[in-house]
């Protein structure tokens, strides 16, 4: 928080980005062509580079192997992968209604593509020369950018709902119901993340944002709103630890249970293409999108210009790749409830004081304070709000109930899940059956034996 606050005293007013959207609308169709196929592809082949480097990278943290059978290294393994599923027999479940059945993993699918349109690769300028005509590296851009990067993520999430409905069966309606429980809970908190952004930058458009980071990076000047966005981009992508939807303890599979062949394909690349996605928009909020990392960009000053922004952005993405399947090969799944909680009573209180604060910087700047008063305002209200806190942890403690003593019982399903003993608990008994020879027989009109099948005498 001091670094984000100490960075907010120095950065001068005048440094909001302006949007200048001109640049854009003005080349030829078939150059608007050309870089949509260019959008396309790089999603096509990020994917599959990260389809085998998760299973590269989680054999090599688990001391296995990972594939090397099909190509170089193994490294043709998700196009092999991708061609079995596109020939394995598609089936069609007999309760399910066809038409949202067969629509659902297009709907999952198309808006994961969409996002990258917005997304710069390079600087706003004519900075490239694609058969003669100079353009941007971008494919375009809106006054309201972000708000349609959100607006297609929303949009994504119908096709896993629709998916879990659609198939007739509980176990894909439980994973469609969780995953949409799940996307409103994250959502509020991503949100509010991009508005701590807007608010330095001025500007929803994403090339503005880039231009904003001139000085430094976002993520010096906001490591909040970058860390809030990180947990909410693992949460809306579905991936572990909050991999709920599609949990295989208690789903089976969750909402793509019931599908197979290439409809199986389109909800495995539309999560992969998020992974892309929602990188590119951490890299372009928080690390400076295109630009180059500060040692590079401060003695190269062709750093930022011609082809190498791409290399940077791809990078920065690649990096945060990594962070997936980092995640993946450390941390168990956790449970639905923390999952709720974890949403609702950590990330959307903190994105919202993070916020307030932020606005509150930011006005009084506006209004010409001094950085050490800001500092002084802010301590202030940090210390007043620790105190009311242990206060009321405090008088909240006087009321609880006493500890359980050592070794007493507990009940494993008080919380509604069952726990294990924690230290210097005991489970209570459980009921055994008696063993062969102690059992009571009951006779039925023959002669009564003992436990070892023996007549009994009257003496």
């Amino acid at each position: 928080m001091s670094a984000a606050l100490g960075a907010a005293g120095s950065v001068p007013l005048t440094s909001l980005a302006a949007e200048d959207l001109s640049l854009f609308g003005t080349d030829p169709w078939w150059l608007v062509v050309v870089k949509a196929v260019f959008c396309f592809a790089f999603l096509m082949i990020s994917v599959l580079f990260a389809i085998v480097w998760e299973r590269k990278v989680v054999g090599w943290m688990q001391l296995r192997i990972g594939p090397n059978r099909t190509g170089p290294w193994g490294m043709l393994q998700s196009l092999a992968d991708g061609v079995k599923l596109m020939l394995k027999e598609d089936l069609l479940v007999k309760r399910a209604d066809k038409a949202v059945y067969i629509l659902a993993p297009v709907v999952a699918a198309i808006p994961a593509f969409m996002a990258i349109a917005v997304i710069p690769f390079g600087p706003s300028g004519n900075e490239i020369s694609v058969f003669g005509h100079r353009t941007a590296m971008q494919l375009t851009d809106l006054p309201i950018a972000m708000l349609y990067i959100l607006a297609t993520a929303s949009v994504g999430i119908y096709g896993i709902v629709l998916a879990g409905w659609s198939s007739g069966s509980t176990y894909p309606l439980l994973g469609g119901l969780r995953s949409c429980a799940q996307m409103i809970s994250y959502e509020i908190a991503m949100g509010a993340a991009f508005a701590s952004v807007f608010l330095y930058s001025g500007s929803m458009s994403t090339s503005a944002i880039v231009d904003a980071q001139n000085g430094r990076w976002y993520i010096v000047l906001l490591p909040v709103s970058f860390l809030l966005y990180i947990v909410t981009m693992v949460g809306e992508t579905n991936r572990a630890p909050f991999d709920m939807p599609e949990s295989e303890g208690d789903l089976v599979g969750g909402f793509n249970t019931e599908y197979s062949s290439i409809k199986f394909a389109m909800f495995m690349l539309a999560e992969y293409v998020n992974m892309v996605t929602v990188s590119s928009v951490a890299a372009t909020l928080f690390l400076g999108g295109w630009r180059a990392p500060w040692p590079i960009s401060t003695f190269w000053e062709g750093a930022n210009h011609g082809w190498w922004p791409l290399l940077w952005l791809v990078v920065k993405v690649q990096l945060l790749l990594f962070f997936f399947i980092w995640l993946r090969g450390s941390l168990p799944r956790v449970r639905y409830d923390q999952l709720m909680k974890l949403g609702w009573k950590v990330l959307i209180p903190v994105s919202v004081v993070w916020l307030m604060l932020v606005a509150t910087v930011r006005v009084l700047r506006n209004e010409n304070y001094d950085y050490a008063q800001i500092l002084l305002w802010v301590v202030a209200a940090v210390v007043v709000i620790l105190l009311v806190t242990f206060l009321v942890d405090m008088y909240r403690d006087r009321g609880a109930p006493p500890p359980e003593p050592d070794g007493a019982a507990f009940d494993p399903l008080a919380g509604g899940y069952p726990v294990p003993p924690l230290p210097g608990q005991t489970l209570p008994p459980v009921p055994r059956r008696k063993p062969r020879g102690e059992r009571e027989l009951v006779g039925s009109g023959g002669p009564q034996t003992d436990g070892e099948g023996k007549e009994e005498s009257d003496g």
